[in-house]
């Protein structure tokens, strides 16, 4: 085989082996992220909040805001006032929703003020969140009452994305960041009160440390939760506490902060399950539902 002929090959071969990794399904697409679960949150849970981030240089070095959710639910959009916004909450997405949203940041980046980007099921080969974000940029998360972040600053609000914004904002159920620990937020929803508490451990770390919590009567939010469940998304376990209805976030703070010390305690605990904990396990793992 000449050499022309074999580069040819390895060239036809390297290109199979980028369209298939371009389409392989990543269960925890935002995995090594250091904000990963809040992110995470922004996607399936939070329904109006913005994120601050920031771009490598080699991309530009822009300042960006990461969103929850867009008008009509763009991946991304650069507003006439020249910020990057970035999308979570999007109606399709490919077999990585890592590389959709770097899609989208870095498409917007790149077009004319007052574009958007849409969603899509084939964002093709490219950069991941993880290849284009700096991860020493403060990701500071602003949980709010309405999408009043899609107005533009000292400019008239385009009429559909005002009358997109009014129609978003009757939806929003209250929902706050608790402070005292990391990726916990708590809701009030069609007259239940909710704590939701993303873990970026592994799920049987968790669920483990859940039920040698769970034997002993204190998975409870240090007092004021009732377990529920757990969520799976995007590779990593949410679980669910209910709090008596009319419990605001201030009350929860002080409680969960040591409840807290006690998960991370049983989650490092290297004795093995007793046979109740086994058995609570168990029931812990039906009470589970995938949203992604």
């Amino acid at each position: 085989m000449g050499k022309k002929s074999k580069r040819s090959k390895e060239d036809l071969i390297a290109k199979r082996l980028a369209r298939a990794q371009a389409t392989a399904f990543v269960a925890r697409p935002f995995e090594g992220l250091p904000f990963e679960a809040d992110l995470i949150c922004l996607r399936e849970l939070v329904p109006a909040a913005t994120a601050s981030a920031k771009l490598k240089e080699e991309f530009g070095g822009h300042e960006i805001t990461i969103t929850s959710l867009l008008p009509a639910a763009w991946q991304a959009w650069h507003r006439e006032d020249g910020e990057l916004l970035a999308g979570m909450q999007v109606p399709v997405s490919s077999t990585d929703a890592s590389r959709d949203v770097a899609h989208g940041i870095l498409a917007a980046a790149e077009a004319q003020p007052g574009t958007t980007i849409d969603a899509t099921t084939e964002p093709g080969q490219g950069p991941r969140l993880q290849d284009i974000l700096d991860t020493d940029h403060p990701f500071d998360i602003r949980v709010l009452e309405t999408f009043e972040y899609w107005k533009l600053p000292e400019a008239e609000t385009d009429s559909d994305v005002a009358a997109a914004l009014e129609q978003a904002n009757d939806s929003v159920s209250p929902t706050e960041k608790i402070a005292s620990v990391k990726s916990a937020y708590w809701t009030e929803m069609s007259g239940r009160t909710y704590v939701r508490w993303a873990r970026p451990e592994g799920e049987d770390s968790i669920v483990d440390a859940l039920a040698r919590l769970q034997v002993d009567g204190l998975n409870d939010l240090g007092g004021p939760g009732t377990f529920l469940g757990y969520f799976r998304a995007h590779g990593i376990i949410v679980p669910v506490w209910e709090l008596e209805f009319g419990t605001q976030v201030d009350d929860v703070e002080e409680p969960i902060a040591e409840f807290g010390k006690r998960l991370d305690a049983a989650v490092n605990s290297s004795e093995p399950l007793s046979t109740e904990a086994r058995r609570a396990r168990s029931g812990i793992v039906a009470r589970q539902l995938t949203i992604h």
